[in-house]
């Protein structure tokens, strides 16, 4: 296990306390899922409990526009229904630090905080403020601006690992520690990329040419690795010459040079062989199976748009499940809600083996499970063998890096203990 300064080695009575955390569950004003909410409340009543003063702070969505550098300020990306949540459902009592356009010298209810009157604060979503994912000088700024509320930072966010203001910043100012959750989160990261072998990925996904670093690496590490979604589309693309309806030329010339390092490691690629092709994304209708085997070169195929069931059915792919020690999944297999049969045979298959340690990242991941399977998803939330991370592209991250320290969060607190201590 790497070194990596905790919280229980901190001193947190009557001292402020920063936590980054990973909320980033509410959609339209609503929250989807609060299993990351969940999955933090550790960190948060230790805070608490040992006399700390906690003032919370998440991303939520993506009000950025990439393209003007305008920041939507709205209530579909508020952090109200989380501290709603945090009220309803564990019974701490938060408040809105700031308005919209925040006082960092001034923040609202900070006497409450300091006397006790009130469980914690919680900053607004950290993507409104302009420095959260700017460079230099601004998120210069705004990291020493959120390391001036508090007297100690504890990053909790395990799923936020991109190198931003709110996640590095206030270690370059405080002395700061790892959440209970992210101490959870990157021992279990650790066994997945010491995994025992048999090992076996299953990776999904919207976008090759952002997966292609992580499947390389998978493809060198794993024993055996499948794809879904439009990457298994745009490996099919170009490995068979075809066409599917949906799938970039930007995804396709991603595709190639992945297929032409596939072609290095043929038992380790294992292809689905039945998959569902339909006319309409948004329907059921007009669906049916297609076997990948009986595809011609230059053939145009409507959306693939799931894994057929009997794929799982076939002796090699129930051989290479069956086999596997470990098992990591970050894949819906369907475009749902009309797409889900590739889905649910893919998580129930994984449920037959019961000797293997199944690790699944991803809020997609996670929520369709949840929505598909839920008896199966609340049995395997008790079960040790399962682990579910808060942050898929956190652990794609760290496959691609090929170690936990290449996350730069984690490297931050890495490198304030060794300041700290001298």
């Amino acid at each position: 296990m790497i070194n990596i300064p905790g919280i229980q080695n901190a001193d947190l009575k009557n001292k402020i306390v920063l936590v980054r955390v990973d909320h980033n569950v509410v959609k339209k004003g609503v929250i989807k899922d609060p299993y990351r909410i969940d999955a933090s409340i550790d960190t948060i009543e230790y805070i608490i409990k040992q006399g700390g003063k906690p003032i919370l702070m998440s991303h939520v969505g993506r009000p950025r526009d990439k393209k003007t550098g305008e920041i939507n300020i709205s209530n579909d990306a508020s952090v109200v229904p989380i501290v709603n949540y945090l009220k309803d459902k564990f019974n701490l009592n938060f408040k809105i630090a700031f308005d919209n356009t925040p006082d960092f010298s001034k923040p609202n209810y900070i006497n409450k905080l300091q006397s006790g009157d009130i469980d914690g604060l919680y900053l607004p979503n950290t993507r409104w403020f302009k420095g959260e994912e700017a460079h230099r000088q601004d998120a210069e700024k705004l990291g020493e601006q959120l390391a001036g509320l508090s007297d100690i930072f504890v990053n909790d966010a395990f799923g936020s690992w991109q190198p931003h203001a709110s996640t590095v910043g206030p270690t370059k100012y405080l002395p700061s520690y790892a959440g209970l959750l992210m101490q959870k989160e990157i021992d279990n990261l650790e066994r997945v990329l010491s995994a025992k072998k048999p090992f076996l990925a299953v990776v999904a996904g919207s976008k090759f040419d952002t997966k292609i670093g992580p499947l390389t690496a998978l493809l060198e590490s794993a024993d055996h690795l499948i794809l879904g979604g439009v990457l298994y589309n745009a490996y099919l693309c170009a490995k068979y010459g075809i066409t599917i309806k949906g799938i970039s030329e930007e995804d396709i010339f991603s595709a190639n040079k992945f297929v032409d390092l596939a072609a290095k490691y043929p038992e380790k690629l294992i292809e689905l062989p039945f998959v569902v092709e339909s006319n309409s994304p948004g329907s059921n209708r007009n669906k049916k199976v297609v076997n990948i085997q009986n595809i011609s070169k230059g053939e145009s195929l409507d959306y693939i748009l799931d894994a057929d069931p009997k794929s799982f059915q076939t002796k090699e792919i129930q051989t290479v499940f069956s086999n596997a020690k470990t098992i990591f999944v970050n894949a819906v297999m369907g475009l749902t809600p009309y797409f889900a049969e590739g889905t649910i045979a893919l998580d129930k298959i994984i449920a037959e083996n019961n000797i293997s340690e199944k690790f699944f990242g991803g809020g997609d991941t996670l929520q369709e499970f949840k929505t598909l399977l839920p008896d199966l998803y609340e049995k395997a939330l008790k079960d040790e063998l399962y682990y579910f991370f808060t942050g898929g592209g956190t652990i794609l991250k760290a496959i691609h890096e090929g170690k936990v320290t290449g996350l730069a969060p984690v490297k931050a607190l890495i490198d304030n203990m060794q300041q700290w201590n001298g």
